[in-house]
This record gives C-alpha cells, sequence and structure tokens, in this order.
C-alpha cells in the first residue's frame, strides 16, 4: 500500500478523515488513468483485491471501474476508512438504464462523524469525466465540484439517482455489496458487442489544472477546465505507445487494436 502511495503521489493521512479522502480521490483522478485496454489486449480481469492492486501498482497501469474503485477500496482500507461497494446502473443518452452491476462506485466513512462535513461519502475514481471531489452521500441538494454541480436524488425502490448539471449519470442501487457479485457484469462489459467497452479504446485522466487528457485513436486530445479543446496527431505506432508512456504512464509493448479503425 506504500508503493500505492507512491504511485499516486500521496503521503500515508495522519487520520482517516474527509480532508484525506478529498486529497486522495484527487490524486487518484490525475495519476491513475481510466482505460479499457485489457479488453483489446486480451488480459484476464480477476476481481480479486490482491489482483487488482498488483495492476496499478506493479503493473503501472489503470483500469475501468471494476478494477479502479475495487483496488481503491483496498487502499482505503488499509488507510482506516470504512468502504462499502455500491451496485449502479449507467444511464445511456437516451436516458435508459444499463445492466445491473453496470457499475461500482463505494461508499465511504470517515472519522469525522455523521453529517456534510463527516461523511458518509460517495467516492467514484472509475467513471472518467466525473465529480472530482467526494459527495456527500446524506445530501439531497446541489453540491458544487470542479466538474459541475450534483445533487444525489431519491428514486424508486429506495434506490437514488445521481445527476450532473441536471442529468442522470447512474441510479445506486440499494444493497452493500462483495467484489465477486460484480464479476458477471465485468465479464459483460469485456465480452458483449453492446458494451461500451468493446467498441472503442479509452485512456483518459484527470488533469492538474482540472481539464482532461484523453488519447482517441491516434490522437491526444487536451481539454481543459474551461473547455478549450485541442488535438495532437500522433504519426505512427511508435508515437502512440509513446503517448501512452508520457500521459498516463503506461508501458505497453504492443498496442491493443482500435476496433474503430479500418485500414485502407
Amino acid at each position: 500500500m506504500d508503493a500505492y502511495l507512491r504511485r499516486i503521489g500521496a503521503d500515508r493521512p495522519q487520520r482517516a478523515d474527509a480532508t484525506a479522502l478529498r486529497d486522495l480521490q484527487t490524486r487518484h483522478l490525475r495519476t491513475v488513468p481510466f482505460e479499457n485496454l485489457s479488453v483489446h489486449l486480451g488480459e484476464d480481469i480477476v476481481l480479486a483485491e490482491r489482483s487488482l492492486v498488483a495492476k496499478i501498482v506493479e503493473s503501472g497501469r489503470g483500469g475501468f471501474c471494476y478494477e479502479l474503485n475495487g483496488a481503491f477500496a483496498a487502499l482505503l482500507r488499509e488507510l482506516g476508512f470504512a468502504v462499502a461497494l455500491l451496485q449502479a446502473r449507467v444511464y445511456d443518452d437516451k436516458g435508459r438504464l444499463g445492466i445491473p452491476y453496470d457499475h461500482l462506485a463505494l461508499l465511504v466513512e470517515t472519522v469525522d462523524g455523521e453529517g456534510r462535513d463527516g461523511g458518509p461519502w460517495l467516492v467514484d475514481v472509475g467513471f472518467g469525466d466525473s465529480f472530482h471531489h467526494p459527495l456527500a452521500f446524506g445530501d439531497r441538494d446541489d453540491q458544487a465540484d470542479p466538474a459541475g454541480t450534483f445533487r444525489i436524488v431519491a428514486a424508486e425502490h429506495g434506490d437514488l439517482d445521481l445527476h450532473r448539471d441536471g442529468k442522470p449519470q447512474y441510479r445506486i442501487v440499494a444493497g452493500r455489496n462483495e467484489l465477486a457479485d460484480f464479476r458477471a457484469g465485468a465479464w459483460w462489459h469485456r465480452t458483449s458487442p453492446d458494451s461500451p467497452f468493446t467498441g472503442s479504446l479509452v485512456c483518459s485522466r484527470l488533469t492538474d489544472d482540472g481539464g482532461r487528457i484523453t488519447l482517441a485513436g491516434r490522437k491526444a486530445v487536451t481539454t481543459t477546465a474551461s473547455g478549450e479543446r485541442r488535438e495532437e496527431p500522433l504519426v505512427d505506432d511508435a508515437a502512440v505507445l509513446a503517448a501512452y508512456r508520457d500521459h498516463f504512464g503506461l508501458r505497453l509493448d504492443r498496442l491493443p487494436p482500435d476496433p474503430r479503425r479500418t485500414e485502407d
């Protein structure tokens, strides 16, 4: 876990409080990329804490929600936080909910106590472009974040919807879960032609200034916090491999095939 902290550039906190949690989430988002390269490299994805932490720490990789939040949960527990795994279903662009166990998010309790300033907190380092700081899980008012205005809204059957700027992002299903419960969802996202991860390559992280750096095909796309966009064309495979290394710390020995790319 000390090596994990070094990977994200963090010191071991003295207390498992809200301030430390906010710092850890932000550092994780800035250093460990949201990526699905294993899907296209034919690598196995093992939902076990030891394997997930090893992928991030020893292999220097990122992952998608099950991997990133699964590993982050292990780190937080080691540091004294109480962590529960939340099942969520992601809304698509037509407002339809995804499959059960579509997404894994975290409910984290700190030593500060109850209430907005003491949590519990909704934490997520595995959704890509979303909230930068933990959200007060019991708060039903607007919560300001560098990524926008978020609100946790009551839904049917005791579930909760997470809204960003008035638009639902995902539904948190009531109940607590074990890591093994997400295996079917992870398998579906790795194999189904309807999964967003089988049809595209994803590699993205938060930048220090609150924007994002994303590798999209043969382009490195930088978006600032104010929305300005800059594209850097990558001329060949060597340039793409260098971009993975320089922007994301990923040292790959081969490129994953891009399912969207067609040869002339």
